[in-house]
C-alpha cells in the first residue's frame, strides 16, 4: 500500500514538473487585492483550462525594461510574456528585444480596430492589445429632455459626427436657459484630472495634437471656445476633484472625468445615467487611452504556451473577469455581451462605444518623468489666465508653449501620440 502510494505521488510530481510554463512580467495588476486575483484565480484557472502552468512576475514599469533588455543583452531569455503600457512596450520593440505578432491571431477575437491600430510600428506588430482605461462623459437622463435642435440620443450615445463639441456648447445653453441652472460639471479641483481634458481632448479635438501646437491658431480657436462653454459650467466646479458626488447629488446632468471616478454615481443609480463617447471637435474626437499590450521577447522559449496564454487574457470573459477586478476596460468588442446588465454594463459599453468612434484621435500621456507634474500644470496655468483672469490667448499659449518644448527636449522624452504623426 506505501510502494502504492508513493508510486502515486511520484506520478503527480511528474505530471506537474512536466507542464510547460510562461513566465510572466507584468507591469499591470500589481497592487496586492489585483495580484491575489491573478495568482489565486485568473493564473489556476488557464492552468486548468490549456494544461499550461504560468508565474505571475509583478515588477515596476523600470524593473520590468530593465529585465526583458538584460536578458536580451545576455543571450538567456526566460520571460516568455511581457504586458506593458504601449510606450514601454514601444521602446523596447525600438530596439529589436521583441517579436513581431503579425502571424498570429485568435479566434473569436474582434479586437477594437482603433486600438489595434497603436500595436503597428517599425514594419511589426509589437503587440497584443490587452487592456485600456480612459475618461468618458456621463449624462443623467434627464438631460435628454434639453437636446438642440438635430442632435438626437442616439448620436450621444455612439458618438456620430453630429456629437460635436459645438452640440455640447448648445446642450448646456439650453439646460442653462430652461432650468436656470448652470448644469455642466467638471472636476477642477487641486486633486482632479482636468489637466487631461485640456491636453489629451480639447487639444487634439481642435488642433491634433496635444503639444507641438500648443500654441497654433487653432489653439487660440480652442481656448475662445473654451471661453464660451465656461458660461454654462457649474460654479462648483472649481471645488470639485471627482465627478461622482455631484452626479449623485443632481447637481450635474453632464459630466466628465476619468472612469475610476465616476464609477459609484453609475453603480448606485445605474437607471439614471449613460456614458458616452467624448464629443469631437473640427480636428476629431480626441480623447486619452492607457493601453496596455502583451509582447512576446525575442528567442523567448515556450512561444506557443505563451500564445496560449494571450489566447486566454484576451477572451471576452476573462476581460470581463478583469474588468471587475481592476477597472481595466476590454479591448475586444465581444466581450460586452458578458458583462451582466448593470453598472459595469453601462460602463464598458460607453468606453468601447468611445473606442470604436471612427473619427477617434487618440492621445497618450507623455512620459516626462520628474516634468510629468511641470507638464500638466503648464495646461493649468494656462486655463486660469485665460479663462478665469481673461489674459490673451495668443500671448499666454505662446509663452507656455516654449515651456513645453523645452520640456520635451530637455527630458529627451519621445513626443507622444497624436503629436507624432505629425512629424
Amino acid at each position: 500500500m506505501r510502494k502504492c502510494l508513493v508510486v502515486g505521488v511520484m506520478l503527480v510530481l511528474f505530471v506537474v514538473g512536466a507542464l510547460a510554463k510562461v513566465n510572466f512580467v507584468s507591469t499591470q495588476l500589481v497592487p496586492a487585492a489585483e495580484r491575489q486575483f491573478v495568482e489565486g484565480k485568473l493564473l489556476p484557472e488557464f492552468e486548468r483550462i490549456y494544461g499550461v502552468a504560468a508565474k505571475f512576475l509583478p515588477l515596476s514599469y523600470a524593473e520590468a525594461s530593465n529585465r526583458i533588455e538584460a536578458e536580451q543583452k545576455a543571450g538567456k531569455v526566460v520571460v516568455n510574456l511581457y504586458a506593458d503600457l504601449q510606450s514601454n512596450i514601444d521602446r523596447l520593440a525600438s530596439k529589436g528585444f521583441l517579436m513581431d505578432m503579425k502571424p498570429y491571431t485568435f479566434k473569436g477575437r474582434t479586437f477594437i480596430k482603433t486600438l489595434e491600430k497603436y500595436a503597428y510600428a517599425r514594419g511589426i506588430k509589437e503587440f497584443i492589445p490587452w487592456l485600456q482605461a480612459t475618461y468618458v462623459f456621463v449624462v443623467n437622463k434627464k438631460a435628454f429632455d434639453y437636446l438642440p435642435k438635430g442632435l438626437r440620443k442616439e448620436d450621444v450615445i455612439y458618438g456620430t459626427e453630429k456629437w460635436t463639441y459645438d452640440a455640447l456648447l448648445e446642450w448646456a445653453r439650453n439646460i442653462t436657459i430652461k432650468t436656470g441652472q448652470k448644469l455642466l460639471g467638471f472636476p477642477m479641483g487641486p486633486s482632479s484630472l482636468w489637466h487631461r481634458f485640456l491636453h489629451g481632448y480639447l487639444y487634439p479635438s481642435f488642433t491634433g495634437a496635444q503639444a507641438i501646437k500648443f500654441d497654433s491658431v487653432r489653439a487660440v480657436e480652442m481656448w475662445e471656445y473654451l471661453k464660451k462653454l465656461f458660461k454654462y459650467i457649474h460654479p462648483s466646479s472649481s471645488t470639485w476633484n471627482s465627478m461622482d458626488e455631484p452626479l449623485l447629488r443632481g447637481e450635474v446632468l453632464l459630466a466628465w472625468d476619468h472612469t475610476a471616478r465616476i464609477k459609484n454615481a453609475i453603480v448606485e443609480k445605474p437607471d439614471d445615467f449613460v456614458v458616452v463617447p467624448v464629443p469631437a471637435g473640427p480636428m476629431g474626437r480626441g480623447y486619452i487611452v492607457v493601453l496596455v499590450g502583451l509582447s512576446i521577447p525575442k528567442n523567448a522559449p515556450n512561444v506557443d504556451e505563451a500564445l496560449k496564454l494571450i489566447d486566454y487574457l484576451t477572451s471576452p470573459d476573462v476581460q470581463v473577469e478583469i474588468l471587475k477586478e481592476s477597472g481595466f476596460f476590454p479591448v475586444v468588442e465581444e466581450a460586452t455581451g458578458y458583462i451582466p446588465e448593470g453598472a459595469l454594463k453601462i460602463l464598458a459599453q460607453g468606453v468601447v462605444n468611445q473606442s470604436k468612434t471612427k473619427d477617434s484621435i487618440v492621445a497618450f500621456i507623455p512620459s516626462l518623468g520628474p516634468k510629468g507634474g511641470e507638464y500638466t500644470q503648464a495646461y493649468r496655468v494656462a486655463f486660469r489666465r485665460i479663462v478665469i483672469e481673461g489674459e490673451d490667448p495668443a500671448s499666454v499659449i505662446k509663452e507656455i508653449g516654449e515651456k513645453i518644448r523645452r520640456m520635451f527636449k530637455e527630458t529627451g522624452a519621445p513626443i507622444p501620440y497624436p503629436d507624432v504623426e505629425l512629424y
